[in-house]
This record gives C-alpha cells, sequence and structure tokens, in this order.
C-alpha cells in the first residue's frame, strides 16, 4: 500500500490543476472527430480505450518504468537514451511539440518546487528537449513515488486528459464523460501490467505501430478549426 506522504505527492502530480497545459491538447482525438471516427460517447470510449491499450501500453508506459528505474538508479545515461528514443518515435511535428512543451513545463516546476534538490535540478537542465515522461518519472523518484503507482496515476491523467478533449470537442455532456472515465479503469490498470512485462523483457518489447494516430496527428496540423493544439 502507498504511503500517505507518496499518495498525497501522486495526488498532486496527476492533477489536473498542474500547471503543465496538458488541457490543450487532444493527441489525435480532435481529428478522429473532424473526420468522423468519433462520433458519440461510445465512439468516443472506443478510441480512448484503443490508444490506451495499443499506443500507451506498447511504447509509452513500458518507456516510463525504464525511465523511472534509471532516475532511480541515477543512470543519466540510460535517462538521456530513452528520453532521446521516445522524443524520436513522436511522430508529427504537433506530438513532439506536446512532450517537449509538457516536459519542459514539468522540468521547471520540478526546480522550482524543490523536488530533488539541486542535483535533479542540475540534471534535468541537462536533457533538450526534455519528454514529458522524462520529467514525471524524475517527479515521482524524488518524491519517493513507487513505479507502478506512478505509472497508474500517468495513465490515468491522460485518460483523464482524453475525456475532458472529448466532453468539449464532440461534445459530451459532463455525465456521460464520467461514465466514460470510469469504465476506463479496468484499461488503465491493464495498462501498467502490459508495461511492466514489455519493461522486464530482454531487450524491452517496445512497439510504435500507430499509423491511424499518426495520420490523424498530421492531418491535425493543417485542420481548418480547432480546439486544441494536437
Amino acid at each position: 500500500m502507498t504511503a500517505l506522504p507518496q499518495l498525497i505527492s501522486l495526488l498532486h502530480l496527476a492533477s489536473p490543476a498542474l500547471p503543465i497545459g496538458g488541457f490543450s491538447y487532444s493527441q489525435g482525438l480532435e481529428a478522429a472527430i473532424d473526420c468522423g471516427l468519433v462520433t458519440d460517447a461510445a465512439s468516443a470510449e472506443r478510441w480512448i480505450r484503443d490508444n490506451l491499450t495499443h499506443v500507451q501500453a506498447h511504447c509509452e508506459a513500458p518507456v516510463w518504468l525504464l525511465l523511472h528505474r534509471a532516475w532511480l538508479a541515477r543512470d543519466l545515461a540510460a535517462v538521456r537514451h530513452w528520453n532521446d528514443w521516445f522524443h524520436a518515435t513522436r511522430e508529427t511535428a504537433e506530438l513532439r511539440l506536446e512532450t517537449e512543451q509538457m516536459g519542459w513545463s514539468l522540468s521547471k516546476l520540478i526546480g522550482q518546487m524543490g523536488w530533488g534538490g539541486a542535483a535533479m535540478a542540475s540534471d534535468l537542465s541537462e536533457l533538450a528537449p526534455i519528454c514529458l515522461p522524462t520529467a514525471f518519472t524524475a517527479a515521482c523518484v524524488a518524491l519517493g513515488v513507487d513505479a507502478r503507482d506512478g505509472l497508474a496515476a500517468y495513465a490515468f491523467n491522460w485518460t483523464e486528459n482524453q475525456v475532458a478533449a472529448a466532453i468539449k470537442a464532440v461534445p459530451l455532456g459532463q455525465v456521460a464523460g464520467q461514465h466514460i472515465l470510469r469504465g476506463l479503469h479496468p484499461a488503465v490498470l491493464a495498462v501498467v501490467d502490459e508495461a511492466a512485462q514489455r519493461a522486464d523483457a530482454d531487450p524491452p518489447r517496445l512497439s510504435t505501430f500507430s499509423p491511424m494516430l499518426g495520420l490523424l496527428s498530421a492531418r491535425h496540423e493543417t485542420q481548418y478549426s480547432r480546439l486544441f493544439r494536437s
């Protein structure tokens, strides 16, 4: 069981009020709505679930665990390797900008809050660009947050942002959004389990195969009317 101080730290990190700009991105969801792939609550849930169980579980989540291990071991070469690897997998300008902007904002906040002290701030300053999973795992290690707990919060926060984007852009009602979010709880837990298996493999089993997401993200860059930055 997570100790209460670490639980509070985890809630802090996963809060939508954390000033890193997550609310301004839809990660291709808005383009899926524009193309008619997402039209209602059922299709929105299916879109978010598919991205959780494939895109997140196969790539971002296991890389998140590898980054957490690297920070915990103070293996800065491994941190840089996985940070750069993840950055290289962002297929479009918008997806790169998203992880860079949110990663930079969170790394700046880590320094301002004093999480991890001067050593952590110095280590983060040497990474440019710094991706969001890299900064988030650094914060978790600095605050003593367990890897699986931290990843669950990270995946839930991603899911919550997707639901919030769907509420605005489909549009959906608030209650419909809460039904979607509640229904995705098991999928979030499954992401953590699968990510652990993939990260533990030798070599890690990572897959970036998500052609529909890449195409929709690229399409969003020139979409006529947009609410979100990705």
